[in-house]
């Protein structure tokens, strides 16, 4: 793969996903809250407008689902014909909607979300899952072939709807559980078991996710409020069950 890349927005994901991608296209690089001039001193990675960006032959959009529909707005006059656009956010219908509506026909869309990030892909991605969505354009096998063959991902082919129904639980619960624990603050323990180990390492591969992420997660996906309802009801019914007394065995 020889194409140009775009990459709008270089957080945290953004940043990971360039040593995976150099060895493979020239990448363009935009970030409107972020001086990029160290990251281009240490990755081959060009700083360029946002115009110039939006002009590659693939558009990646790295950014949280809030800020997807107006970086569309403002990208899709430079989006050539035959362009490629896709975003990685953590929900998969609010993006692709956006995407669809605000950039102009003549680019192909594919929606996907890496079911990792930059803690949980530290030792390399090989092997990891990654959810991709067809929007329009006939461009999802491609996509599909680069991920799987080129960066040896998992690919899982979805829809937007069922992917956000799946992660509603999947991620929802996962980052609330996690956030709970975190807010709990609780000290060093010595006398753990290994399932609270277990617990405590789901909590660590997302402690230091942003808090806009987290939001994304909560309340950008249509189907988490009714999984974090059932969530917080089922507690409810544990923690009065937990409060009646034990009948006498006979």
């Amino acid at each position: 793969m020889h194409q140009s890349v775009g990459l709008i927005g270089v957080g945290a994901f953004g940043e990971f996903a360039l040593p995976h991608l150099l060895p493979h296209c020239r990448v363009g690089a935009y970030d409107p809250h972020r001086d990029l001039s160290a990251l281009t001193e240490t990755w081959a990675v060009v700083a360029e407008s946002l115009e110039a960006v939006a002009a590659k032959d693939v558009v990646i959009l790295a950014m949280p689902v809030q800020r997807i529909r107006e970086t569309c707005r403002r990208i899709a006059p430079y989006v050539k014909p035959g362009a490629l656009v896709l975003d990685v956010c953590s929900v998969k219908e609010e993006p692709m909607a956006a995407m669809l509506e605000e950039l102009p026909d003549h680019a192909a869309i594919v929606g996907t979300h890496p079911l990792f990030g930059p803690q949980t892909g530290a030792d390399g991605v090989s092997g990891l899952r990654v959810a991709i969505c067809e929007g329009r354009g006939g461009r999802l096998d491609c996509v599909d072939a680069f991920l799987s063959q080129q960066l040896k991902l998992t690919t899982l082919v979805t829809t937007a709807e069922e992917h956000d129904r799946q992660l509603a639980l999947v991620q929802g619960l996962t980052h609330l559980l996690s956030r709970i624990i975190v807010e709990m603050d609780m000290p060093m323990l010595d006398h753990t078991t290994e399932t609270f180990d277990m617990m405590m390492k789901m909590v660590e591969s997302v402690r230091y996710d942003s808090d806009e992420l987290f939001r994304a997660i909560e309340n950008r996906n249509r189907f988490v409020r009714d999984a974090r309802g059932r969530f917080f009801d089922a507690a409810r019914v544990i923690e009065e069950q937990l409060s009646r007394p034990m009948a006498d065995p006979d």
